[in-house]
């Protein structure tokens, strides 16, 4: 292997492990963080899901039971109207007020990524607990009509996090998808270029470097989704930690399955240019 190879091939590893991260995020930024229905629908899921749904019941049964004071009965009451709620969170109709107050969300959750200082990043659940009112009230349940329809938050994201998250947010976006377009070219070039110049074994020793800084990029990237995770729900409230917790993992789904596509590809690259590598040179020593 000649010395212009090995510094290639370093160079690749190199710039492929902070390309492909930085790639995926921004891309992830511009097209599923920014995009109404990519959010929308991702978070969608999540109706279903039994942190949210306890959350939701917890939330409403706790506005509602300030509105009312049944003496030595208001522990019945709240447990009875809490089973309640939790039992409609399992409904269609409570699907659709949980997309509808993801599609208003949406908007306050970008605005907040661009917001000033000491702003929270939450969710308003108030369109939730609206339908879940009129659901209630129309099949007579008592005290339903006591549940106060306001802003209801649930954090997502702590103001301190969000702050240190604002900017690394702004620079995604600015770039959108042009680092992963970008990097497909570098990648295209420099591996057609080594072919060019060096022959067919070049091209093999660039590709299996590409392989190997798609593998080591995927890592890094994994990391950087765990490590991010860990530190957005440190400053969550306790109360809102596992709805935090399953909006965070659903926005984030896309990009552990690209850690797996790019780890994939990564793995074909290296072992098949190492592969082609060997028997090129077994048939030429035959």
């Amino acid at each position: 292997m000649s010395a212009g190879s090995v510094a290639l091939s370093a160079v690749l590893l190199v710039l492929l492990t902070v390309l492909v991260p930085f790639s995926a995020l921004s891309a992830w930024v511009d097209l599923e963080i920014d995009d109404t229905d990519r959010y929308v629908a991702a978070v969608s899921p999540l109706s279903s899901d039994p942190a949210v749904q306890s959350t939701v019941a917890d939330l409403v049964t706790e506005k509602a039971m300030e509105q009312i004071d049944l003496g030595p009965l208001q522990e019945t009451v709240r447990d009875f109207l809490h089973e309640t709620v939790r039992s409609f969170t399992s409904t269609e109709a409570f699907r659709t007020a949980w997309d509808t107050a993801n599609r208003t969300a949406h908007q306050a959750v970008t605005t907040a990524l661009d917001g000033d200082s000491g702003e929270a990043v939450t969710i308003d659940l108030a369109p939730v607990i609206e339908q879940v009112k009129q659901d209630l009230v129309s099949q007579g349940v008592p005290f339903a009509d006591q549940i106060p329809v306001e802003r209801t938050e649930i954090t997502v994201i702590g103001a301190d996090r969000a702050d240190t998250l604002r900017d690394s947010f702004r620079w995604l976006r600015y770039c959108s998808i042009w680092p992963a377009v970008a990097t497909l070219v570098l990648l295209v070039l420099v591996v057609g270029v080594a072919t060019v110049r060096g022959g067919v074994r070049a091209g093999l020793i660039a590709t299996a470097a590409v392989g190997a800084g798609f593998v080591l990029g995927a890592i890094v990237l994994r990391i950087l989704v765990a490590v991010g995770r860990s530190r957005v729900l440190d400053e969550v409230p306790d109360g809102d930690r596992d709805a935090a917790a399953a909006v965070v993992d659903a926005l984030t789904d896309s990009l552990r399955t690209t850690v797996w596509v790019v780890l994939a590809v990564g793995a074909v690259l290296l072992v098949g240019a190492v592969v082609a590598r060997v028997l090129l040179g077994r048939r030429r020593a035959g």
